[in-house]
């Protein structure tokens, strides 16, 4: 089809637009025109070089990512750069909106134990705000 007909289909205002959407030049194109431009400049008949097959990759040595869940309610640590990590806990609190608190730490170890300490001291508020709430006269 030709580039006109593509970019009114496409939408493209100009058919410029498509070819520098979707056009591209690949080593073989170049050294198949430089074959060409030998042959009519120079007047050679050297040979026109063959595309070449495509090679699949090697697929044997893939090994996909595959975060560690955890648990509900137990947070999650993410490091942030090489000197630092983060711990998040996002839990629904008293009036059923997300609460989000971090922590911050050198060392993964670090951050789980500053997370646990900090969930712990969530859960108490959010309970302590539970029981003012139902105390409370409507």
């Amino acid at each position: 089809m030709d580039v006109k007909t593509l970019s009114t289909i496409i939408g493209h205002i100009s058919s410029a637009t498509t070819l520098d959407i979707y056009s591209h030049v690949t080593d073989m194109m170049q050294k198949q025109a430089a074959v060409k431009i030998d042959h009519q400049i120079g007047k050679t008949d050297a040979p026109m070089p063959e595309p070449e097959e495509r090679k699949k990759p090697d697929s044997s040595g893939f090994q996909p990512n595959k975060p560690k869940h955890r648990k509900s309610g137990t947070g999650g640590v993410y490091q942030l750069n090489d000197h630092l990590w983060e711990g998040k806990y996002s839990p629904r609190g008293a009036n059923g909106k997300r609460i989000s608190r971090n922590v911050y730490a050198r060392t993964r170890e670090e951050c789980e134990e500053k997370l646990a300490v900090m969930i712990e001291e969530v859960k108490a508020e959010i309970a302590l705000e539970k029981e003012k709430a139902k105390s409370a006269p409507l």
